[in-house]
């Protein structure tokens, strides 16, 4: 046995009933549909077994990764020693005040949506299309269509590398564009409290029904990918300058930059970890060569140790 899998096995003699699936494919839990098999991927359902699972690995030494609904990861298609923390069975949602929700970790935005135009509560309708979870969203700040997680989030409770369990609040979850202090320090995020505002349940379903015809009409929703491939760069937009370079169409094997939003990579079918990396990189060359800009991956890289 490796120090993978004797911390896999201690996990399961600690935590029992703590579903885990062994050698399981990445590529069934990223929406690129992209990924090898890991050595062990857990799926707590309790904030108690989540916080216990990260600490019991970090104290073995053995590699791990949480993840939410993987719609923002692009995974390599080898097989990895690492074992995977999958939130989603997180999903707790709760109205701890007027117009207050709290809710776990592994919530599904467009559930969260749903549960507050149902209380008649504003403030997450651009959210509702966003396909992650809760945890994803706020770690990365996630946002759409002129709102974004830190508009409505105000305090996030997560676990440290330490072990400990904390509350950020206010501005000291660091949001900016696409980051909060989350994305730097390591912490597992819980869950988090967000403020809405009274509206009419109606008219939130009629914004959340404009934005995602928006979306139909704008983005390939029926093509594999993990959503915007680059961060908005400093000046002008990144689909935009991709579409001006002429790159829309552009392909390496399965992977192609999609022809209805420049800003997409997608697999077109059978695309390979190095088919989208290879698109990325040609991306990257031209736009810097054509505007002197340089473009920064949104989604998140996940290799094997060693590449």
């Amino acid at each position: 046995m490796n120090l993978t899998s004797d911390a896999v096995a201690l996990a399961l003699e600690r935590l029992p009933g703590l579903a885990c699936r062994h050698l399981e494919p990445m590529k069934n839990h990223t929406s690129f549909k992209i990924g090898g098999r890991v050595a062990a991927m857990f799926f707590p359902k309790t904030t108690a077994e989540l916080t216990a699972l990260v600490t019991l690995l970090k104290d073995s030494g053995a590699e791990s990764l949480v993840i939410g609904n993987g719609t923002n990861l692009l995974v390599d298609d080898g097989d990895m020693d690492l074992v995977v923390i999958k939130t989603t069975g997180l999903a707790a949602i709760e109205q701890t005040g007027e117009t207050v929700i709290t809710a776990a970790c592994g919530v599904l935005l467009s559930s969260l949506a749903v549960f507050a135009e149902a209380r008649g509560l504003s403030g997450l309708e651009f959210a509702h299309g966003i396909p992650g979870t809760l945890g994803g969203a706020v770690s990365m700040n996630a946002g759409a269509y002129g709102g974004e997680m830190k508009d409505v989030v105000t305090e996030t409770a997560a676990l440290s590398p330490d072990g400990a369990v904390t509350t950020v609040s206010g501005t000291a979850q660091n949001f900016s564009y696409r980051h909060s202090r989350f994305s730097d320090t390591g912490d597992v995020i819980l869950s988090s409290t967000l403020a809405l505002r009274h509206g009419d349940a109606g008219e939130i379903r009629a914004r959340m029904d404009e934005l995602a015809g928006k979306r139909r009409q704008s983005q390939p929703l029926t093509s594999p990918s993990a959503g915007s491939t680059f961060k908005r760069p400093q000046i002008g937009y990144a689909a935009a300058l991709i579409d001006e370079a002429g790159l829309k169409g552009y392909a390496v094997g399965g992977a192609m930059v999609s022809e209805k939003h420049a800003g997409f990579v997608v697999n077109r079918g059978g695309a390979t970890f190095e088919d989208v990396l290879a698109v990325m990189s040609h991306v990257q060359e031209t736009v810097q060569i054509r505007f002197g800009i340089a473009l920064e991956p949104e989604v998140k890289i996940i290799r094997q140790s060693g590449r």
